[in-house]
């Protein structure tokens, strides 16, 4: 049951962030990138583990470390957009660029 309420959870805020891209792409993706995702994981995280605080704190200094390869996966989307690439270029490239930051972050917090 758990996971069925946190995957409805999740494709509401999809669902409404691109409901909401129609009319207003600009609050769309701030939506996109509020971090109901990092504070649905805390939540989900403190109720399944309430007596490990420091897998709370390992995670959130991952998650702030993570920002980094999320903004280079944005940075080179907006790069790829400005050329007029297709969409399949957008996304290989940007999360091609994403995953080797985020193999680099893994390297970094180890």
């Amino acid at each position: 049951m758990q996971i069925f309420v946190k995957t409805i959870i999740s494709l509401v805020i999809i669902l409404l962030a691109t409901a909401i891209g129609k009319k207003f792409p600009s609050t769309a993706g701030l939506i996109a990138v509020m971090p109901l995702t990092g504070a649905l994981v805390l939540i989900w995280m403190h109720l399944e583990n309430k007596d490990k605080p420091e897998i709370m704190q390992a995670f959130t200094t991952a998650a702030l470390w993570g920002i980094l390869p999320s903004i280079l996966f944005f940075v080179v989307a907006l790069y790829c957009c400005k050329r007029q690439f297709s969409l399949p270029i957008v996304l290989c490239s940007s999360f091609g660029a994403w995953l080797a930051a985020a193999f680099f972050h893994q390297w970094l917090l180890k």
